[in-house]
């Protein structure tokens, strides 16, 4: 009978006993690692949302000071002046800005944190286990 390996061909698998707080570590990196996963995404919503902001600004700009504009607001449009909705896009893209700049800082600790755990499991568990991404 043949059992399922996860290593390279000719590698073995040393016997290592996994002690319950190895696994609480195992099991934080994973959760880390989702976390992670998930603010990546939000991270690239948020950049193609302030592209998109800083592309509809540029166009809008382009637009005499005195004709009215379609303005989203929630599920509606209004119409409002050019120069109203371009301080209002102008607010969204900080405001777009300041998130990025938060889901960065948070991605980074993210990453500290699962450089610390990995430091210490790859210590234990050497080729035993596999951490990385």
């Amino acid at each position: 009978m043949s059992s399922l390996q996860m290593l390279p061909e000719g590698q073995e698998a040393p016997d290592v006993n996994v002690a319950w707080e190895d696994q609480e570590r195992i099991n934080q990196f994973s959760k880390l690692n989702s976390r992670l996963s998930d603010l990546e995404d939000h991270y690239k919503e948020k950049q193609n949302q302030k592209e998109y902001l800083e592309d509809i600004s540029t166009e809008i700009e382009l637009i005499d000071e005195d004709e009215l504009v379609q303005y989203k607001i929630g599920d509606s449009f209004f119409w409002i002046k050019q120069e109203e909705a371009v301080e209002k896009l102008e607010k969204e893209t900080e405001s777009t800005e300041s998130d990025i700049h938060d889901l960065d800082d948070k991605m980074d600790s993210l990453k500290d944190e699962m450089n610390d755990l990995k430091a210490k499991l790859y210590s234990k568990f050497g080729n035993a286990i596999n951490l990385e991404r």
